[in-house]
């Protein structure tokens, strides 16, 4: 087993060397606009799960899908000459959820201020059921001691 730290060093590693691959060598025209956005390295440096984000429609995505599918060879043959470790670790792609993840926080958050501003508008024309500071103070006690 490798330590945690070798495990990430092998990740940034292997990150960098994907997408300098992909931007350099590999001349697909399926392969769209594409970012790499993590690596995750198994424990024996044996595998390694390489996310990725695509812009463009499903179309896009499933075209660009298809084309890392075919270049996996090259792109783990240029993984094993650049990091020269012992066994090349497989590489397995999956796309990223995160463009959908932060559009639903960010309909999640319009609905938030939405009702925050219901709350505030609501507030704005309110009076107080009582006074309008129903805390006693010390200048109240002593006003109450003299009478």
């Amino acid at each position: 087993m490798t330590s945690e730290a070798r495990q990430r060093k092998m990740a940034d590693r292997i990150k960098v060397i994907v997408a300098e691959t992909l931007e350099k060598r590999i001349k697909d025209p399926r392969l769209g606009f594409i970012t790499v956005t993590d690596v995750r390295v198994s424990p024996d440096i044996r595998e390694a799960s390489v996310f990725y984000t695509v812009y463009g429609d499903d179309e896009a995505r499933a075209s660009t899908a298809a084309a890392l599918e075919s270049a996996k060879g090259v792109l783990r043959s240029e993984v094993g000459k650049q990091t020269g470790v012992k066994f090349t670790p497989s590489l397995e792609f999956f796309p990223d959820a995160i463009p959908e993840t932060a559009a639903h926080l960010e309909e999640l958050l319009m609905v938030a201020a939405e009702a925050d501003a219901a709350v505030h508008q609501q507030a704005a024309g309110a009076t107080y059921a009582g006074e309008a500071d129903p805390y006693r103070h010390a200048d109240d006690d002593e006003a109450s001691d003299d009478a």
